[in-house]
């Protein structure tokens, strides 16, 4: 099978188009023939060996996934070949994305939406499952509360915004100015230019942060927290100085790391189908310019997200 494969850590230039054996379904496990793989930040920093979270080169890259059931263990009840699905498999483990063939275990996968194609769905999976876990399984987003999304255009943010949204929450985003009229369109009640305008001196007081952004922007969001509410991170989350000054002003910190969650998956699967949820795709590459499509989103400003189409 054609697979992207990488040799040594580095630029793009390191991602290469090659030949792999196809892999084989083990007990529990599915064979999915991928139709698109989505491109994460993560990736990026994995690929020039910042973040070397699946070991030494060589390897594939690649989580999220969507295309169609090959072949089913036999001991599989949840697919049958022919099955259109999508999933997060393996993660952090390596689950080798960017290839024509997967191997993944069936409850890491779920029915792709009929209103879905095979490029939205693999974009939905890292980001759609992050903003999930962050929002739902950790804040416990509802009715009435005012919701602070930081990089609301982005992969995770894009989402987030969808399904604070969903959730009755308000809902304001981060975001350069071009990416307002986006985030209106997908239900933000507020936008703030984050270049022309310091949102803690125009963002009222909310009841849940969600920082996709790092840096300073996590510090400076405490002080737009009501006692009580909370900052959740998926990107410091291991800041110690920060859960300390949230704590200073009554504020709760949560670092989260995305997981493989089949009941996350269904209840995005449901906001798709009710018509609340839909991921973006900006730009969709061939798998053999799977390079370009890292330089696209080191570039940093993705409204949405990549994939690649196998």
């Amino acid at each position: 099978m054609r697979a992207i494969t990488q040799k040594s850590f580095g630029g793009p230039e390191v991602l290469e188009l090659t030949d792999l054996p196809r892999p084989v379904a083990g007990p529990t496990e599915v064979l999915v023939r991928v139709a698109a793989a989505g491109v994460n930040p993560v990736e990026l920093f994995i690929r020039s060996g910042a973040f070397p979270l699946i070991g030494q080169a060589p390897f594939t890259l690649g989580w999220d996934v969507s295309g169609v059931v090959e072949e089913v263990d036999p001991g599989v009840s949840r697919f049958q070949v022919g099955d259109e699905v999508y999933g997060m498999p393996y993660f952090p483990r390596a689950a080798n994305g960017y290839a024509e063939y997967v191997a993944a275990p069936s409850r890491q996968l779920v029915r792709k939406p009929a209103g879905l194609s095979h490029a939205e769905a693999a974009a939905l999976p890292l980001a759609g499952l992050t903003a999930w876990q962050m929002l739902v399984d950790t804040a416990d987003v509802g009715e009435g509360q005012r919701v602070l999304v930081h990089g609301a255009g982005g992969g995770v943010g894009h989402l987030a915004v969808q399904i604070a949204k969903a959730r009755g929450a308000h809902v304001i985003a981060t975001a350069s100015a071009g990416k307002h009229g986006f985030l209106r369109g997908l239900g933000a009640d507020e936008v703030v230019d984050y270049r022309a305008a310091d949102f803690t001196g125009t963002v009222d007081p909310v009841d849940i942060v969600i920082d996709t952004v790092g840096g300073d922007t996590p510090f400076r969001s405490l002080t737009v927290l009501r006692p009580g509410g909370i900052l959740v991170t998926a990107v410091d989350k291991g800041n110690e100085e920060l859960a300390k000054a949230a704590a200073a002003v009554d504020v709760r910190f949560a670092g989260i790391s995305v997981e493989p969650d089949v009941v996350g998956l269904e209840a995005l699967n449901a906001l798709v189908e009710a018509g609340r949820l839909r991921p973006f795709v900006e730009q969709a590459f061939e798998l053999a310019d799977a390079a370009k499509a890292h330089e696209v989103v080191a570039g940093g400003h993705v409204q949405g997200k990549v994939v690649l189409t196998v």
